[in-house]
């Protein structure tokens, strides 16, 4: 089942499928480790749902919403 990344819950895992932007995000992104394949894990999410902290390739990383809606992941 393919969602976005900001629609994993707190303590849930994926596998990262596809990211949907372009350009110079898209690298920003792939810089710091939000591949295809690599497995994510939802930490924690901000009180007011924005920022959300997730856990890739074994360290914490923070990431706007807007950034997560264009993150498709599987469960």
């Amino acid at each position: 089942m393919e969602i976005s990344l900001k629609e994993l819950k707190p303590a849930e895992a994926a596998v990262i499928k596809s990211i949907g932007v372009s350009g110079p995000v898209k690298r920003r992104l792939m810089d710091m480790g939000i591949t295809p394949g690599a497995k994510i894990i939802m930490r924690k999410v901000a009180p007011l749902g924005d920022p959300i902290e997730v856990n890739v390739r074994g360290y914490e990383l923070t990431l706007r919403k807007s950034e997560a809606e264009q993150i498709t992941v599987e469960k």
